[in-house]
């Protein structure tokens, strides 16, 4: 329980500094199409007997690349690219599987679905640097992150490598998609991303508030989650999204009492 709840904390902190690059792009489900593409990294571990977090992690980095690259040269469109990735990693996935051993679709499911509670510790300390390495890029180069996604042409015209930056996102991405997935699992990824910013958004006035706010509600997501998932005997990926889904509709409630409290002030 003591590993669930330090993994629990990992995600929560790492996964909105990223989901908040990818709202202000919308790019919002780009956190599922990795996830499908991580699932075919997975199902190689399983396949060579190897471990499924550092091949989910390789196949997952090299999906995301792929499509920045795509979208950046424009050849194809953004959401078509999406979709490749969806449909590609989950058939990938399907496949390779089908080749592996009887008992593997139990084992499978604590990728699809998290089963944070069989964590191990070398699972932890993987977690721990990836987490780390998240965080060093979100917050250390958060205000050039920012600019492009926030204006991209502006970016490009004040000289910023906004195509390095871009697949630097990508790769991050990718990466926190492999840290979850243990967590709320790969089907459930993007929502520990995006729901919390969502949230933060609601409530937040400026970028750097919304980030905060955001982690905040991440953290408590996933320990409020895992503790109750423990205790009520829940999958542990469904319980942490649905309360974060919670606390987003109580953001949105507070935020509409907050500018009926204003505009009534106003008059």
């Amino acid at each position: 329980m003591v590993r669930a709840l330090v993994a629990a904390v990992l995600v929560g902190v790492a996964a909105p500094t990223v989901g908040v690059h990818l709202v202000q792009r919308r790019l919002a489900l780009i956190g599922d199409g990795l996830g499908h593409v991580a699932l075919a990294g997975v199902a190689i571990g399983v396949l060579m007997e190897s471990t499924p977090i550092l091949t989910a992690l390789v196949v997952a980095v090299i999906g995301a690349v792929s499509i920045e690259l795509i979208r950046a040269r424009g050849r194809t469109g953004a959401d078509i690219a999406l979709a490749v990735l969806f449909y590609g990693g989950i058939a990938a996935g399907v496949v390779l599987l089908s080749r592996a051993s009887e008992g593997t679709p139990a084992n499978i499911n604590q990728y699809l679905f998290g089963a944070i509670t069989t964590t191990t510790s070398s699972d932890l300390a993987t977690f721990a640097v990836l987490a780390a390495g998240v965080l060093l890029v979100t917050l250390g180069l958060r205000r050039y992150l920012f600019a492009v996604s926030n204006d991209e042409e502006y970016a490009i015209a004040t000289g910023l490598p906004v195509v390095s930056l871009n697949v630097l996102l990508a790769v991050v991405t990718a990466v926190t998609v492999v840290v979850s997935m243990r967590v709320v699992g790969l089907l459930l990824i993007s929502a520990l991303m995006i729901v919390p910013v969502a949230s933060a958004q609601a409530l937040a006035r400026s970028f750097r508030s919304t980030l905060a706010l955001a982690v905040v509600i991440g953290v408590v997501s996933a320990v409020a989650g895992v503790v109750t998932s423990y205790y009520q005997d829940t999958p542990s990926g469904g319980t942490i999204v649905l309360i974060a889904i919670g606390i987003f509709g109580l953001a949105v409630v507070a935020s509409r009492v907050r500018n009926f409290t204003d505009a009534s002030a106003r008059v």
